[in-house]
């Protein structure tokens, strides 16, 4: 027999957490509007509103867990306003204001962005109960969208309209992009960063710097953000491997071959053993 309290229990789980779907929901919002504005070629308030759902899609899972109000709705929920937001938003908006120019090969391009996205969030999805919570494999799909919205936005401020003039670095950017979320490069994740812990004295002035910085030129230095850390995964596995080889190479010199030791206990025992 269920009890008022049971009862009470069961429409409480029935339904759905306010506060952090509030603010995926309004992620949601910012790249629904980065696309109606990049269709009527409004391609700053576009790349913008990117950045906003990049903010706010940060703070939803963070209030989640502050406030233990996280469920699997809610990570579905987000998986698919990542895919609007990170996926299709960036894809049409580079698409209008540059890959247009190229017919066919230029929204094949955005397809695959978008394509990679969806795969990348599918992948992340199905593997985030075993993977290393230090890193990321791939690009995440909100430093990628980054990358695209910086690009736009730091073309449309120094007066490039359409972005035809830069095909050569928009297309090859877009593809790169796409490819980097789905390879199984990593990325630090920056998960172990606690804000509730002590922090030096410089980790402040550095915050500062980057704000000031960012106040004065945003376009340029966001998309200088995005860039060093697309690229910063490359060079963090190039690294990964050397030291691995050379870890390799060190107990390989340390450690003697097998053969080498067994040669020489029998040549030992042939001269202590003769008729042997």
């Amino acid at each position: 027999m269920e009890t008022p309290a049971s009862k009470e229990t069961i429409k409480r789980r029935r339904g759905i957490y306010l506060l952090p779907n509030l603010f995926t929901t309004s992620a949601l919002f910012a790249g629904f509007y980065a696309i109606v504005a990049a269709v009527d070629s409004r391609y700053e308030p576009a790349a913008m509103a990117i950045f906003v759902a990049m903010i706010l899609d940060g703070m939803d899972g963070r209030i989640a867990r502050m406030t233990n109000t996280t469920s699997d709705f809610g990570v579905q929920y987000d998986s698919l306003s990542d895919l609007a937001a990170f996926g299709l938003a960036p894809a049409l908006v580079i698409y209008h204001w540059s890959l247009s120019n190229l017919g066919k090969i230029g929204w094949l391009g955005a397809f695959l962005y978008m394509a990679a996205a969806a795969l990348r969030l599918a992948r992340f999805n199905t593997q985030s109960g075993s993977m290393d919570k230090r890193y990321f494999q791939g690009l995440p799909s909100p430093p990628a969208a980054a990358l695209i919205a910086g690009l736009v936005w730091v073309g449309d401020t120094y007066g490039l309209a359409d972005g035809k003039g830069i095909l050569f670095i928009s297309f090859p950017l877009t593809i790169l992009a796409g490819i980097l979320m789905v390879s199984n490069i990593r990325y630090y994740s920056f998960k172990e960063f606690d804000f509730r812990n002590r922090v030096p004295f410089v980790s402040i002035l550095i915050v500062v710097l980057i704000i000031v910085f960012i106040a004065i030129e945003p376009s340029l230095v966001l998309f200088v953000i995005a860039l060093s850390y697309a690229l910063s995964g490359p060079v963090l596995t190039l690294i990964q491997r050397r030291r691995r080889h050379l870890l390799r190479m060190r107990r390989a010199t340390r450690t003697p071959p097998e053969n080498t030791v067994n040669s020489g206990q029998q040549s030992e025992t042939g001269s202590q053993n003769p008729e042997v």
